[in-house]
């Protein structure tokens, strides 16, 4: 159930910030509205998903996540540029996260 809220926290925050994209230096109301909304649901998932895992397994799972999860919409929907060393980089989160995660929490 844990890792479900953690997934909730990192959805939360990945709309959030794609939308403060869209929120033109928060001159545009829904975006900016959204971005708004999408960082309150995301910190207070992410402060349920501590009462139970480490802080340091919860933030480097909802921030490694999260961070290769924009870059991918940027990448993919935005329009952004895709080069090896952004994928190198992506992938190197994503196991960093893994390693994390598979160092249990005691």
């Amino acid at each position: 159930m844990v890792y479900l809220t953690l997934a909730g926290a990192i959805l939360a925050e990945v709309l959030g910030t794609t939308a403060m994209k869209y929120s033109d230096g928060f001159t545009r109301l829904w975006p900016s509205l959204a971005t708004v909304a999408g960082y309150i649901v995301a910190f207070t998932l992410l402060a349920q998903a501590l009462k139970s895992m480490p802080v340091g397994t919860a933030y480097a799972i909802w921030a490694g996540l999260g961070t290769a999860a924009v870059a991918a919409i940027g990448m993919v929907f935005i329009g952004e540029a895709v080069t090896a060393a952004k994928i190198i980089g992506l992938l190197l989160v994503i196991c960093g996260v893994v390693v994390l995660n598979l160092g249990g929490s005691h």
